[in-house]
């Protein structure tokens, strides 16, 4: 795993690798794996999954250690804006107009040990 850390080129490929190990470990909680990395004029949208009949938008942040309160509080107010338009744009793009969804965050902290804090339903 560090191997592929110091193959990184940019913030970008570092947030895909994480975006990743958080489908993975929701995946190990249940959830089923619809869509990464959305593309939209609003943002991006990380993770798509599915639990049960609800479409839950996953959130990733990361952040290598806890100054600052780590990845737990990295979800600012301009990112949750940015984050409600690009889902009303995927749910408008797929022609979703009567799913169940919910918005869950999944923060990371440490590189070397990182633990993963999951957090349903944020807003």
């Amino acid at each position: 795993m560090s191997w592929f850390k110091e193959l990184w080129q940019n913030s970008r490929e570092k947030g895909q690798y994480y975006e990743l190990e958080a489908q993975k470990y929701l995946v190990t909680q249940g959830l089923i794996p619809i869509e990464r990395n959305y593309y939209c004029p609003f943002g991006e949208l990380d993770v798509i999954m599915k639990e049960g009949n609800t479409l839950v938008f996953v959130e990733v942040k990361f952040r290598k250690n806890n100054s600052r309160g780590g990845a737990n509080y990295a979800l600012s107010p301009q990112k949750q804006a940015r984050l409600k338009r690009s889902i009303y744009h995927y749910l408008a793009a797929k022609n979703l107009t009567n799913e169940a969804l919910r918005i869950d965050y999944v923060a990371i902290t440490g590189e070397s040990s990182p633990k993963i804090n999951w957090l349903k339903n944020v807003f």
